[in-house]
């Protein structure tokens, strides 16, 4: 499929107006064909206008269409074969096997949600049948469901080209949700966003859907954006990206006539906890497992593992000795832009003003390479020292040495949200874990024990979110089936004839949905 620069607004392709922008291959420096032009105001109101006249017959379609329309969005990206992989991979400096194995993952959670939405049980159904002899008072007909709250922005992410871009978390929750989705591509990865979006395009097409479902707009500054979210036909906004760009976008919506929820996952340093059972029986395969995952895509996971906690001695020198020597053996790897990259170096320049060095990586002469880096401090100086909390979104950790476990814990109630919090722990340690378990349960928003934060499984109990600043909103998830829940309401229909009821609710329950039913599940 040929790259052609344009914005997709409904079914049509647009050459924008405004200022023109590439690609650029971070692993060369290169500008990479063709030219992006942004989109103006009023073409971004077009794309709104349209996705809120879809609005209403998208929102009717039986789960079985919706289901089968996620099903064909996936089938179209398969199709895109080895172009889009090669493109995904100048366009970010991944390598193949990174981008082979998240268009699984996209093509996944497409598929995840086909089935979510074939179940019903996001529905949330409850009736509560009329009692018309109850005493004092006879009980009318109440039953509720869960509608789609309206069109969707949502933005892609610079980290997950795929997976949290065009087609990812965002847009597929929403899609399944009944929401239409207005798409604001991220700058870095438009080639790779215009392929994605044609196969959306495509998908809309042949599942006879209105256009106005799927929408994606180009732009490289933060008008477009802002202008989108800003839009009174946009009902909710799905954001993943640094914590000054959710903050702006959740002021703007704040800001509306009408508020409307914001999605934004913004930050999080997903502190790993060493108790001292692990860490004297294991602590040399526990560094080894930390540094590779420290190193995992170049660090460029928001779940990376930017702090560890553990009680000082000789078992957590020994640690910082294993760990050190991995870092120093480990190669540079491209990071995804080159703002990515000089944002990396500074924030690592800001922990070696603050903190003691334990190891560097190899450096290298090639273009925005990551050259990971490994730091120590005390709890007081970490307790005392806000920066010191700062994500460095990169292969970069910092070591926090505490005098005993009272102190570990005083660092986990310091601590802001995250997504995550790792526990390493032997069975002798559950005493300690159990003292620090409330704590990390107020703070993060997945608890794992013996693993690494990095791999975020696509499944129905994962929950990708946390307290702020992780995300906007700790009461859901951006990845696994619940994110569906992001993008609905509940609406109670109280005494309304069988003819007028949505199907999940009529007695006679057509679609077979799981019902909570006079407070009995059936």
């Amino acid at each position: 499929m040929k790259l052609c620069g344009t914005s997709l607004i409904g079914s049509k392709a647009v050459v924008g107006s405004e200022a023109v922008f590439k690609a650029i291959d971070p692993a060369t420096g290169d500008t990479l064909a063709p030219d992006y032009r942004g989109l103006s105001r009023t073409e971004v109101a077009q794309a709104c206008q349209l996705a809120w006249a879809a609005f209403a017959r998208y929102r009717e379609k039986s789960l079985e269409e919706r289901a089968t329309f996620l099903e064909t969005v996936a089938v179209e990206i398969e199709a895109l074969g080895d172009a889009l992989v090669k493109r995904a991979m100048a366009e970010t400096g991944l390598p193949q096997a990174r981008i082979e194995g998240e268009r699984t993952r996209t093509c996944g959670q497409l598929r995840l949600f086909a089935s979510t939405v074939r179940a019903g049980e996001w529905l949330d159904v409850r009736i509560d049948p009329t009692l018309p002899d109850r005493q004092p008072m006879p009980r009318v007909d109440l039953r509720q469901g869960h509608v789609a709250l309206g069109p969707v922005a949502v933005f892609g992410a610079s980290n997950f080209p795929l997976a949290f871009s065009v087609a990812g978390g965002d847009t597929a929750s929403a899609l399944a949700a009944g929401c239409p989705v207005v798409v604001k591509a991220h700058s870095a990865h438009p080639g790779t966003s215009e392929l994605v979006g044609r196969a959306v395009q495509a998908a809309v097409a042949k599942c006879q859907l209105p256009e106005g479902v799927f929408s994606l707009l180009f732009g490289s500054g933060k008008e477009i954006g802002q202008a989108l979210v800003a839009d009174p036909r946009i009902q909710a906004v799905g954001f993943t990206g640094s914590r000054s760009g959710g903050l702006a976008l959740l002021q703007t919506a704040q800001n509306r006539l009408q508020p409307i929820p914001v999605y934004a996952e913004m930050s999080s340093i997903n502190p790993v906890f060493l108790l001292p059972e692990a860490l004297q029986a294991r602590g040399k395969e526990i560094a080894e497992g930390f540094i590779g995952s420290l190193n995992m895509g170049a660090g460029q996971f928001c779940t990376n593992p930017g702090l560890v906690v553990a009680v000082k001695g000789e078992a957590l020198d020994m640690f910082n000795t294993v760990a050190g020597e991995a870092v120093k053996s480990s190669a540079g790897q491209t990071m995804l832009t080159p703002g990515i990259h000089a944002a990396y170096v500074d924030g690592v320049s800001q922990l070696a003003g603050e903190a003691r060095e334990i190891a560097r990586g190899a450096s290298s002469e090639e273009p925005h390479q990551c050259q990971t880096a490994l730091f120590a401090t005390c709890a007081a100086d970490f307790l005392a020292k806000e920066d010191l909390q700062a994500e460095v979104f990169g292969a970069a950790s910092l070591v926090i040495e505490c005098e005993d476990m009272a102190e570990v814990c005083a660092v986990a109630e310091h601590l802001e949200g995250q997504l995550t919090a790792t526990l390493q722990m032997d069975d002798g340690d559950l005493d300690a874990a159990r003292v620090l378990l409330p704590v990390l349960e107020r703070k993060a928003g997945r608890v794992l024990a013996n693993g690494w934060p990095t791999g975020v499984e696509v499944c129905h109990a994962m929950v990708h979110g946390g307290p702020f600043p992780a995300t906007s909103d700790c009461r859901t998830t951006s990845v696994g089936s619940a994110a569906i829940h992001r993008f609905l309401r509940p609406v109670c229909y109280q005494n309304l004839p069988e003819g007028l009821l949505p199907s999940a609710l009529k007695e006679t329950n057509p679609l077979g949905v799981p019902r909570l039913v006079d407070g009995k599940r059936g």
